[in-house]
């Protein structure tokens, strides 16, 4: 598994980093091993607002639905809609794949460096 050290983790397995006050959420490495191969995704709209430990979205593989859970309390500015027409990216750039972006984050959920996350994810695997 690759947990990149620049980024930051949620137990939902959602990563994020943070550029010029926007968090851009994505899966982790664990997450898209876990659901095997994405088909579809879900998106919220620009504009839509998301809290902290609620579901923003959802990811279709072909094992099950997962819901994609929000790190972060914000308004979403940036969809990745490439997504829409390529949920397998987020299979093969997992990190590179983002699926939203949040300004005017007001509250965070606990989060974990890669060594934690990593830490976690032995713990669930």
């Amino acid at each position: 598994m690759n947990y990149p050290t620049h980024l930051q983790y949620s137990k939902s397995h959602e990563w994020i980093h943070t550029e010029d006050g926007v968090a851009v959420i994505g899966i982790s490495d664990f997450a898209q091993h876990a659901l095997g191969d994405v088909v579809f995704v879900n998106l919220p709209g620009e504009g839509d607002e998301v809290t902290a430990g609620e579901a923003f979205g959802d990811v279709e593989s072909v094992k099950a639905v997962s819901d994609l859970v929000s790190p972060v309390s914000g308004t979403v500015c940036a969809v990745n809609e490439e997504l829409l027409d390529a949920p397998e990216l987020l299979n093969s750039q997992c990190y590179d794949a983002w699926i939203i972006k949040v300004e005017g984050v007001t509250a965070t959920e606990e989060l974990l460096d890669a060594d934690g996350y990593e830490a976690f994810c032995q713990q669930e695997g």
